[in-house]
């Protein structure tokens, strides 16, 4: 499969570069700055996620398309312009797009009428504007014309760490393990999207959490 990454040098994008070249599909790996040295198999480029016909060269000779640009603090309306471009862009070169986006649209499993982006217990204040970007990039492809897109939800902590190779996965609630915690590795991140490129499902919003470890 040829898949492109979009934001391919930023924390959850590199990893998913490289769980995609591991498992021998070609990257096209898109970005502001291009990557210094490709591995085997990976193709870099650089490509302004906000501009379609920017994007178009792009995605062309791709199957599958990854978006991983994630929200800058003050720069919401960029952000939503980002989804927008990429959704057209992926529309045009007629491929399923999926996107990686933010908890902040799911269901707090505390309160399953209330989203996480409202539950301080898992976004506190100051993340809150952040959080509601990933709100709206979630809506803004529920109202595209493009309907050719799956959006991940990742839980409330995402960050570097080990890669186990597993995962458990949901739809629209955020998963916690049996402590209230609610976490994933980029890596194992990087897993999830390769496998649901690999065999998509129905669900068009999905979410990730880590396997909870076993009580003793």
């Amino acid at each position: 499969m040829r898949i492109a990454v979009i934001g391919a040098t930023g924390m959850v994008g590199s990893r998913i570069v490289t769980e995609a070249a591991d498992r021998d599909h070609h990257v096209i790996a898109a970005s502001r700055t291009a990557l210094h040295q490709p591995r085997s198999g990976v193709t870099s480029t650089q490509a302004d996620a906000s501009n379609a016909i920017d994007l178009a060269p792009v995605l062309e000779p791709a199957d599958a398309a990854v978006l991983t640009v994630r929200v800058v603090p003050g720069e919401e309306d960029a952000f939503i312009t980002v989804i927008e471009a990429v959704l057209a862009a992926s529309a045009s070169a007629d491929i399923p797009l999926f996107v990686v986006g933010g908890a902040g649209p799911l269901h707090s499993p505390k309160d399953p009428d209330r989203l996480v982006v409202d539950d301080p217990a898992f976004v506190p204040a100051r993340w809150r504007t952040t959080a509601a970007a990933s709100v709206a990039q979630l809506t803004a492809c529920r109202e595209h014309s493009n309907e050719n897109w799956t959006y991940l939800s990742p839980p409330a902590v995402l960050e570097p760490g080990v890669r186990t190779g597993s995962y458990r996965r949901g739809t629209t609630t955020l998963l916690t393990d049996h402590e209230g915690r609610s976490h994933i590795s980029a890596e194992d991140l990087a897993v999830a999207v390769i496998d649901e490129l690999e065999s998509p499902g129905t669900d068009r919003h999905i979410t990730i959490a880590s396997e909870p470890p076993r009580r003793p």
